[in-house]
Order: structure tokens, then C-alpha cells, then sequence
């Protein structure tokens, strides 16, 4: 990780610096930090003081992304954006990404202890944990937990099996997980969905009700529009500070800003670059920078443009990210088609393809002869930033020759259903978020050609081996070099069109105090009070 103690300077002028030739120096393939680079570092914003004593009592409403349609692991993405901090609120993790020091802090687990060059990994519980209906956290639920999540396909599964030989238990407090080869990689997975422990007595009478181990317990769940969550007076950690917690649908970003601003909510999560800059002046929070925040997903299945490499090359040649910057994100984001930037610790020296309008006519006329119609029908969520982007992208395919027809669907939720449930578009705007402390994750997932994450259907060999090579590199330089593979192999066969890296921003309301964050803005809530 690149590490600073330089505050968050203002996007813009980074951004701005960037696209002037000679402005700003990047990266090098070596590590070596920039100024640029210094600014992108994830942490807590805000001088908030330290609240002075905790107060009990209170409710505290936060605003998610995209609210969750299931409180199952395995039935959701449990990430940052899509129903992590829901999940961890209930289940909790075991272990924390802490952004700061670069490493996995104990949380459920109370140690994880690599040995063998990394390929065993001695996981050792806390004392005394119980679940919320009072039965015991031992090592046994947590292998049982690992076994139905893998068995139901939740994310990551694939990874997990193929790369985890074993898991076994000598002991009831000891979980040991022995790998085919060394991993650096392997505790992140238990900081996402493999982390989150589901109760054994969870799937009772065919009907899944959600029991964890974590500081809340479910009151209330209305799909997508509410949680609610209590404190239990028993959590491990400590009873919760707050009386009530809540996860509320607020559509769109500038709402949820205003919402914020009103005291309508205490917490938010945000990711579009201008109400992030906003929010990161006004309230305290929890910043997070990701490559390939930004991508255009093409879908590779038979009967779909995308399924021609032609096409592919042509649509990354006519578009330039810096244009859907300008006219979505009012200049104020990070725009490229590299797959990691200068700030990035996995940068490297190898470009992406350059916008090309007459090679992108040339690569598409070909296709046509070949009995392509030029139609490509584009999905995007129906908000102002998304629908200027869907302009911005009809404009410039337009322009070498293709016949762009836009649809666009009402929440994340939906374009999430509408990607990965039912496979519905040609070309959509989304986003990968490859995690600078774990890489290898999300590229594995969207792009191996196993993976049930794979939405857009990418089936390459070529892919598979470049990715294979970025698991078993030994060393970060290893994983750099393997990494400048990725992008090129991204050159040759553009499985993802990707337009920008980002931030992630979680503000909060000045007087909200304790908030734990871990990988991928997913956030732990059990030590949270509310200033009265």
C-alpha cells in the first residue's frame, strides 16, 4: 500500500493537474509515491475531536447504496455498496480490514496467523461467542457457515474452492485453513461474505431467518425500501451504544446528500464524484479510492455485439473517458482507461488503448460486413449522472457508425438484477471497485471464466492464465509485473471497457462517533454513539 500522512487534497485539482501533459508525474512501475499519489490515500476525514464519554440511546438511519433484497449472505453481494455494513451489523466479521495500518485486525477471530510460506492459516475465535439465539460460535459453526455458503455459490466461492485444499478444527476455539499454494490475499476473504458466520439453526423449517453473531438482531426487514436492527445486550464486544439502527432506501445521491444535510439521516454511502467532493467539505467520514470504479460492461454472450472481439475493440476506441468525466461528472472525477492510475500502488507502464475514432470505424465496419446491424442497447440507472453518461457514450458510438439505444432502469438494485440475474443488455455502466489491498479478488470474480460473478459471460483462456499469474506472484513487484499483463491482455481482448477509477465516501453527521470501517467501505457500527 502507498502510505502518506498528507490530508485528502481536493479531487478536482488532482484530476485537473492530471489531464495537463507534464503537470503531474505518476507512479512508477517500482512503488515510487508522488504528490499525486499521496492525496489517495483511504482513512477518516474530518476533525471531529473525540466526542468525549459515549451516550446510550438514539437511533441512527443510514442511507445504503443499494439496499438489500435478502438478509442471506449468500443471496446478496455482500460488499460495501451492496448490503456489507448490513451484514456485518448482523453477522460481523471475522476479521476487519483496517485501511490505515494496511492489515487484518482481529474482530470475531481473535488472531489469524499465516505459517508455511502462507499457504496454512491458523485461525483462533475469541472466548466465549454466541450467536443471537444464544447457541455457541465455535469452530465448528464457522466451518459449517464457510460449507453453506460455498454450497449455496455465494461470492467468492469459486476462489475459495479451488485455492482452499481444507478447513479443519483441532479444536473448538481453532479453524485451520490450508491452501493449494501461498496466498497473501486469503484473509480478505474472511473480511467479506466467508466472514460473515450464519448461526446453525439459521435455515429452519426451509425458511432462512438471519442469525449471527454480530452487535444487532433483526426488528424489521422490508426488502429494499428498510431494516431494522436492535442492539444485543450480549454482543462480545460490548451491548451497542445505539438504541436503534436503521438502513433506509434514499434514491439517488444528491437526495441522500440532502437528507444528510436536513437530519433526516445520520450516515450515507456514496460513490458519484460530485456529491462526493461535497459531502468529503461538510461532514466527517470515511474515504475510499478504487480502480475501475467506472467501466462500460460489455455482455459476451452468443446473439450479443459483444460477443465479437471486433466490436469490443471498436467501442473502447471511440470512447473517451474523459468525455462521460466531463458531461456526468462535471470534469470532477477520475477518468482513464488504465486499469490502475499514478496513485495506485499496482500502476505500471503499460498504456491502454487510446480513443481512436477512425480505428474505431474501421474495426466496426468490418463486423458489419460480416453481418453485425451496429445495435447496441445500453443500460444505465435513470439519475442525472447516469443518464448523462448514457448520453455521453450514445454520442461517441454514434459517431464511428453504431446504433445506440439506451434504457434506463430506476435504482442499483434494479441494475443489479437487470446484470447479473437476468444477463439483459449489451453494453451497461457499472463498476468493478478492484480494492488496492485485494486486486485480485474482483478481477478473478468478474472475468474468470468459472466465476459466478462473471456476469458479462467472459470466457478466455487467455484471461484465466494472465489472472492465475496475479494469484501466485510472491512479491508485489511479482504481482505488479502480472498485473502489466492484465492490461494488456485487457488491450488485446477488452472484456470491460473501463472509463475511471473513484472514491467511495460514507459521511456522517458531526455529532456521530466510533465508526469502524474495513475493507471496502463496509462498516462496523457495534461501537457507534450519538452525541446528544
Amino acid at each position: 500500500m502507498i502510505r502518506s500522512k498528507r490530508p485528502w487534497a481536493v479531487l478536482t485539482l488532482v484530476v485537473s493537474a492530471a489531464l495537463l501533459a507534464g503537470c503531474a508525474s505518476n507512479a512508477s512501475a517500482s512503488g515510487e509515491t508522488t504528490a499525486a499519489a499521496d492525496t489517495f490515500m483511504p482513512g477518516i476525514r474530518g476533525d471531529q475531536g473525540d466526542g468525549g464519554d459515549p451516550a446510550d440511546g438514539g437511533t441512527l438511519s443510514f442511507a445504503s447504496y443499494a439496499p438489500v433484497s435478502s438478509l442471506d449472505p449468500v443471496r446478496t453481494q455482500p460488499s460495501g455498496s451492496t448490503g456489507g455494513t448490513e451484514m456485518a451489523a448482523i453477522y460481523d466479521l471475522l476479521v476487519r480490514y483496517d485501511a490505515e495500518t494496511g492489515r487484518y485486525e482481529p474482530q470475531l477471530a481473535r488472531s489469524l496467523e499465516p505459517s508455511d510460506g502462507g499457504k496454512t492459516w491458523a485461525l483462533t475465535l475469541r472466548d466465549g461467542l454466541t450467536f443471537s439465539d444464544d447457541t455457541p460460535l465455535d469452530a465448528s459453526a464457522v466451518i459449517g457457515s464457510i460449507n453453506r455458503y460455498n454450497a449455496k455459490r455465494g461470492a467468492n466461492n469459486e476462489i475459495w474452492s479451488r485455492n482452499v485444499a481444507a478447513v479443519t478444527s483441532p479444536d473448538p476455539s481453532t479453524v485451520i485453513f490450508t491452501l493449494t499454494q501461498s496466498w497473501s490475499e486469503f484473509p480478505a476473504l474472511l473480511a467479506f461474505g466467508h466472514g460473515m458466520i450464519v448461526a446453525p439453526t439459521a435455515d429452519r423449517g426451509g425458511q432462512f431467518v438471519p442469525t449471527g453473531a454480530g452487535p444487532f438482531e433483526v426488528e424489521r426487514f422490508a426488502p429494499q425500501e428498510e431494516l431494522v436492527l436492535t442492539p444485543r445486550s450480549d454482543y462480545w464486544g460490548g451491548a451497542p451504544h445505539l438504541g436503534k439502527l436503521k438502513f433506509v432506501s434514499v434514491q439517488g445521491e444528491q437526495p441522500k446528500l440532502d437528507t444528510l444535510a436536513s437530519g433526516g439521516i445520520q450516515m450515507a454511502y456514496l460513490r458519484n464524484a460530485e456529491t462526493v467532493l461535497t459531502a468529503k467539505d461538510r461532514f466527517p467520514g470515511y474515504a475510499d479510492f478504487i480502480s475501475m470504479a467506472m467501466i462500460g460492461q460489455i455482455n459476451h454472450r452468443p446473439g450479443h455485439p459483444g460477443a465479437d472481439v471486433r466490436v469490443r475493440q471498436a467501442m473502447a476506441s471511440a470512447i473517451d473517458p474523459a468525455t462521460i468525466d466531463q458531461r456526468a461528472r462535471a470534469g470532477q472525477g477520475m477518468p482513464g482507461a488504465e486499469l490502475f492510475q499514478s496513485w495506485s500502488n499496482w500502476n505500471n507502464d503499460v498504456a491502454p488503448l487510446p480513443p481512436d475514432q477512425a480505428k474505431a470505424r474501421e474495426l466496426l465496419n468490418a463486423a458489419k460486413k460480416d453481418g453485425y446491424d451496429g445495435v447496441v442497447r445500453y443500460v444505465g440507472v435513470q439519475d442525472p449522472n447516469g443518464e448523462a453518461a448514457g448520453l455521453a457514450v450514445q454520442s461517441m458510438l454514434q459517431a464511428v457508425g453504431f446504433d445506440v439505444q439506451l434504457d434506463f432502469v430506476h435504482s442499483p438494485t434494479d441494475m443489479v438484477k437487470r446484470l447479473y440475474v437476468d444477463h439483459d443488455y449489451d453494453l451497461a455502466f457499472g463498476g468493478t471497485g478492484l480494492l488496492d489491498a485485494a486486486p485480485f479478488l474482483r478481477l478473478y470474480s468478474t472475468l474468470y471464466s468459472t466465476s459466478t460473478n462473471n456476469s458479462a459471460g467472459v470466457q478466455s483462456p487467455v484471461i484465466d492464465a494472465a489472472l492465475d499469474a496475479v494469484m501466485t506472484a510472491d512479491s508485489d513487484d511479482a504481482k505488479r509485473a502480472a498485473l502489466a499483463n492484465v492490461q494488456q491482455v485487457f488491450n488485446d481482448e477488452v472484456p470491460i471497457l473501463v472509463w475511471g477509477a473513484g472514491a467511495n465516501y460514507v459521511p456522517w453527521q458531526d455529532n456521530v462517533f466510533g465508526v469502524k470501517p474495513s475493507l471496502d467501505s463496509i462498516m462496523l457500527l457495534d461501537k457507534v454513539w450519538i452525541a446528544p
